[in-house]
């Protein structure tokens, strides 16, 4: 069984809330450039996670990877979500969201030491 790591409840409220912004935000600041790159940045942002996960990081593992993918996807997100504040929001709400993205990498910081720690699926140890 894997080893799991018990996240703060403010780490996961503020990750997952800058999620949402680059969920929402990406699709909409590309939709008029592009639908199927609008599309496509939501199902690499969404699906992409929801399949690839660290056994141990989340229940339920669909398709097993080691620690520093997901600290890679974590920071995909982020940058998603500071890129769309920046291309749809007022100045000070795109200032707002890149400071609450950098607080996110404060917060997570335990989290992907702990990732950073695991083996590779396969338990070659590195």
């Amino acid at each position: 069984m894997a080893r799991t790591y018990e996240e703060p409840w403010y780490a996961t409220g503020l990750r997952a809330g800058l999620e949402l912004v680059g969920w929402i935000g990406l699709p909409i600041a590309l939709w008029p450039h592009s639908v199927l790159l609008a599309i496509g940045v939501d199902v690499v942002l969404i699906g992409v996670p929801a399949v690839l996960q660290t056994p141990g990081d989340k229940p339920g593992t669909v398709v097993a990877v080691p620690g520093w993918v997901t600290v890679l996807m974590v920071l995909a997100e982020l940058a998603g979500a500071v890129v769309a504040a920046w291309l749809l929001f007022p100045v000070w709400a795109a200032v707002l969201v890149s400071v609450l993205a950098l607080a996110c990498c404060g917060t997570e910081l335990p989290r992907w030491r702990w990732l950073l720690t695991l083996s590779p699926p396969g338990g070659r140890v590195r």
